[in-house]
């Protein structure tokens, strides 16, 4: 039955996984593994978010506790983006408030560490079918939206003055910024919005507007 969950998506879905500590995250990689599912692995929220793409599915097992941006931090700043990929919120400390905050804030499920193995890997795929289900359901003009959501202010300035037809040189110009550093924002938007040519990012912008 797990294995159905393929037909309903475009690409094999990615279990993420976002903590600091090198021995969990062998553990629960190594659990992934063992259910024939691909893992990504990031010790940092900020890691995560700048190479996760709108349009890889999924789920994610986030520690709550992390440097820098906090696991309570990243599922507020998915909701911002948009982005409605699973969360199983993992913890050592299994406070009542911490549970709350989680969930209230949009976590698929919060356990507590140690893991239950069986547990984890019966959450990870109620997640992945969750996944499936909402990426089948969404309307397709949402989805311009939430890849642009992922940018950041300057490349989504990028983008539009793309779509409005400049050069490399003229949006350096209008900028203040050299051309490489808009080569390196244009290389960025294409690969969080998955974009393969100008033609699609103008798509993009079209389709985006209002929200950029």
């Amino acid at each position: 039955m797990q294995h159905c969950i393929w037909d309903s998506m475009a690409a094999e879905p990615t279990v993420f996984v976002v903590d600091d500590d090198p021995s969990m995250v062998r553990t629960f990689c190594a659990l992934v593994e063992s259910a024939g599912l691909t893992h990504e692995a990031f010790g940092t929220a900020e890691d995560f978010l700048g190479a996760y793409r709108f349009a890889r599915p999924g789920c994610l097992i986030l520690d709550f506790r992390l440097p820098g941006l906090s696991g309570l931090d990243l599922l507020q700043e998915l909701a911002g983006r948009g982005i409605m990929l699973p969360v199983i919120m993992v913890s050592g400390d299994n406070d009542a408030s911490l549970v709350a905050r989680a969930m209230k804030n949009g976590a698929f499920d919060f356990l507590t560490k140690p893991v239950n193995r069986q547990v984890l890997l019966d959450r990870i795929w109620a997640a992945l079918f969750l996944d499936a289900d909402r990426r089948k359901t969404q309307a397709p003009c949402e989805e311009p939206q939430a890849k642009a959501a992922l940018l950041t202010p300057r490349e989504r300035q990028v983008l539009n003055l793309i779509a409005a037809g400049n050069t490399n040189g003229q949006i350096a110009a209008q900028l203040a910024i050299s051309k490489k550093t808009v080569a390196a924002h244009r290389a960025q938007v294409m690969k969080k919005t998955d974009a393969h040519s100008d033609a699609d990012l103008i798509q993009l912008a079209q389709a985006a507007r209002p929200e950029m």
